[in-house]
């Protein structure tokens, strides 16, 4: 099986090429500075082979990253090497979920924008095998499960010792489409009830009657880092995921994402019509 630094490593390269860029070096240059050569920073920011944690604290100082970046960043080059809690599942979960739950891992808040589906982290367990069992390429009842594992062993960023920050927005479609039977639906709309009283989760509904509004495109997920910069934009397609870090995307969707929660109902509304949706199964 492929090593599961990939990941770590990814954002390593992504994260010095930024601060580099940010900075206005060429690869020469920024090695000149450190004493390395321009092949050893070329391979730092290409996850092609080890990295020296010390290196990268020097480049970063270089850089002119803030304490809390240079932090960040020294951590992602320590930790490259770890392995997440996902890789006892085995080497078929796909190198975009292996990021997403990486980047999840490392992430101190989120913000979700869904236009279809209940967001994963605040799926039940009958909603999310549903969402399977839908899937156009029939599955195996056991890899059903250990997708809904993996799903559920994701929400646990939300009960940590320092929960993730979760904001949703929620299209009215979501909670008006129904996932499985009318009971299971009944028993997710309570999930996000339950999820809208939690100090760490603000739920949003936004209601058909605000009509066309700033993410007609899609849902999408802001996942935020332990500083600004590390912030990264996930795009789940049908075809495959992107993942979108340079800074004019992400304030592109920052911006969305500020004009969705001013058009969206504010959170004891929102209670309000999801509490009238269930009544309605």
């Amino acid at each position: 099986m492929p090593e599961r630094t990939t990941t770590r490593r990814r954002q390593l390269g992504a994260m010095m090429r930024k601060l580099r860029a940010r900075k206005g070096l060429t690869l020469e240059e920024a090695g000149r500075l450190v004493g390395v050569s321009k092949a050893t920073v070329s391979r730092y920011e290409t996850q092609s082979g080890p990295v020296k944690w010390l290196v990268v604290d020097a480049l970063c100082r270089e850089y002119g990253a803030s304490d809390a970046e240079r932090e960040a960043v020294v951590r992602l080059a320590k930790d490259a090497k770890q392995q997440g809690w996902w890789s006892s599942f085995g080497d078929s979960i796909p190198e975009s979920m292996n990021l997403l739950l990486t980047l999840e891992d490392d992430a101190v808040r989120e913000s979700h924008f869904s236009c279809v589906y209940v967001p994963g982290l605040l799926q039940t367990r009958a909603y999310s095998t549903a969402l399977q069992k839908a899937n156009e390429v029939p599955l195996a009842p056991a890899e059903i499960e250990r997708l809904v594992d993996i799903r559920m062993k994701r929400q646990e960023i939300l009960t940590r010792p320092r929960p993730l920050s979760l904001w949703a927005i929620l299209d009215e479609s979501v909670i008006r489409r129904v996932v499985g039977s009318p009971r299971d639906m009944k028993e997710q709309l309570e999930r996000l009830l339950m999820a809208n009283e939690s100090p760490h989760i603000t739920l949003q509904v936004l209601p058909f009657a605000k009509g066309a509004h700033a993410a007609a495109l899609g849902s999408f997920v802001i996942i935020g880092g332990t500083e600004p910069a590390l912030d990264v934009v996930y795009v789940d397609f049908h075809t495959g995921s992107l993942f979108l870090e340079k800074e004019e995307e992400l304030e592109r969707y920052r911006l969305a994402f500020e004009y969705l929660r001013a058009q969206a109902l504010d959170m004891e509304a929102s209670s309000a019509l999801i509490h009238r949706a269930s009544k309605e199964l």
